[in-house]
């Protein structure tokens, strides 16, 4: 077999990218980024509820999102209603059961699979191993709840786009300032652009490997 030969069928056996590393949203919204009025026209939502909301994000869990509508008299069943158009996402990676089980429909044996197949490298794994259990459609709406963390120093353009809020300036700007070195470093630079609180939700979706 000649080596260009070789070299093909090497890269046929690389793991495939995936593109978007944010869950395709369904039209589900994110609650660190909508308006404080689209919040409260969410089911069993009003304006104190949104505001305290706004006020208190960026939420670093839907854990502590849910804590807060608990504490302004909201049911968990009311609760539950409002997670099916609005959510924080989580990280497949790191995220706890109590963050998975406030996924709507999630349940427990779901629960017990996104935790399995850790690491998640692509959606095309994630739509490989959770299409075991349940159909496409319910794969899909699944997967915009959850985000699998974007490496600072590989991640395109479009990739970073799929991050709730990032347009292209802030995509370009997490580009420029490679190779990532370290936390500090993207609080530093990224710190020149969005206050600390914008840096800190950014910080969630991404990961610096080499």
């Amino acid at each position: 077999m000649n080596l260009a030969r070789i070299g093909l069928l090497a890269l046929l056996m690389l793991p495939s990218l995936a593109v978007a590393q944010v869950g395709k949203s369904l039209g589900l919204l994110d609650l660190n980024t909508a308006s404080e009025k689209d919040i409260a026209a969410l089911p069993h939502s009003n304006t104190a509820v949104a505001r305290a909301i706004v006020t208190a994000r960026p939420f670093a869990s839907i854990v502590d999102v849910n804590k807060l509508l608990l504490e302004h008299e909201m049911t968990q069943e009311d609760a539950n209603a409002m997670y099916a158009k609005a959510f924080v996402h989580i990280n497949l990676n790191t995220a706890t059961r109590e963050e998975i089980m406030l996924i709507p429909g999630a349940g427990r044996k779901m629960a017990h699979e996104f935790d399995e197949y850790r690491p998640w490298k692509s959606w095309k794994q994630f739509e490989k191993e959770i299409g075991k259990y349940v159909g496409k459609d319910e794969v899909a709406r699944l997967a915009q709840y959850c985000f699998i963390p974007l490496n600072l120093n590989t991640a395109s353009e479009e990739d970073f786009m799929t991050i709730p809020g990032v347009g292209k300036k802030m995509a370009h700007e997490l580009q420029e300032y490679r190779p990532w070195k370290s936390k500090e470093q993207f609080e530093k630079e990224i710190g020149k652009y969005v206050d600390a609180k914008e840096v800190a939700r950014l910080w969630r979706f991404v990961v610096i490997e080499s």
